[in-house]
């Protein structure tokens, strides 16, 4: 069940309000990634928090329509790092990269409008 700034968990109710919305939005993406609800709130209100406190200077990575294809670009690049047809599969490597990179990935939609963004 996805979480939103009027509907979340007990757990999150003494949170500020910045910090919990990156809360929700990380456990929302941990949902779609298959997490258990417990674990996606665990690990949300920990990554926010963490975020908040560490230096905000982290590299920013996205994901957008290229073309017929999609694109991973560091915020503000203009070379491509990777490219694939799809989304899906640009995403699951993406993800990886950003990880070891230690970014933030922001999805795209076709249109360009931003759809969620992932932190690690």
């Amino acid at each position: 069940m996805p979480w939103s700034q009027n509907d979340y968990p007990d757990s999150m109710k003494n949170l500020p309000d910045h910090v919990r919305n990156k809360a929700i939005e990380i456990a929302n993406a941990l949902l779609e990634e298959r997490y258990s609800e417990g674990r996606a709130i665990a690990i949300g209100i920990a990554q926010a928090r963490k975020y908040f406190e560490e230096d905000v200077d982290r590299p920013e990575y996205h994901i957008e329509p290229n073309g017929t294809d999609w694109v991973l670009k560091k915020k503000d690049g203009t070379k491509a790092i990777m490219r694939e047809n799809t989304k899906e599969d640009l995403l699951e490597k993406a993800k990886s990269y950003v990880n070891e990179h230690k970014g933030m990935l922001v999805i795209h939609k076709s249109d360009g409008a931003i759809s969620e963004t992932l932190y690690d």
